[in-house]
């Protein structure tokens, strides 16, 4: 017998954990009765094979719950704990890499995808290809990366820092 997988944590800043509490809340609640209250009122208005409008509330009201749950189960595993200033890579940190043998640091966060909605840095989650090949990985330290085209490329920690808002 296979046990369930465990929910991953998800890091986000304390802004982002906000906003996205703010929207399920919304969600749950003004917005769920609004998508009642025009289904209902489309019923009401007989045949429901040939009502656009019934079937566009209907629509919505399964999107609506889809992103419920959503971030439901993201908002239930979420931490938005400083990281370690240990100069590891770990969800929380800011990350500088450059390619071996290139003088140009690239710059990112570890973190959930939804971050990017508040902050002008570029975030990868630590399942992405290139957070799950730097995750762990010190400052001064290279690592192999698996790119999508199918190269190996080799990329150098610069640095890890913890995110501050």
């Amino acid at each position: 017998m296979t046990t369930p997988a465990q929910p991953t944590q998800v890091w986000l800043t304390q802004k982002t954990f906000a906003r996205l509490s703010a929207e399920l809340e919304d969600l749950k609640g003004p917005r769920r009765q609004e998508i009642i209250e025009r289904i209902s009122a489309a019923r009401d208005e007989g045949d429901l094979k040939e009502n656009g409008g019934y079937h566009a509330a209907k629509d919505e009201q399964g999107k609506i719950e889809a992103r419920i749950i959503q971030l439901e189960e993201m908002l239930a595993n979420v931490s938005t704990e400083t990281s370690a200033d240990d100069h590891t890579v770990s969800p929380g940190k800011v990350v500088t890499y450059r390619y071996a043998g290139d003088d140009e640091d690239e710059v990112f966060l570890l973190g959930a995808r939804e971050i990017d909605d508040d902050h002008e840095i570029e975030v990868f989650s630590p399942q992405s290809p290139l957070g799950a090949a730097l995750l762990g990985a010190a400052k001064g330290s290279t690592v192999d990366f698996d790119a999508p085209n199918g190269k190996t490329l080799k990329l150098e920690i610069v640095d890890a820092v913890p995110f501050q808002e």
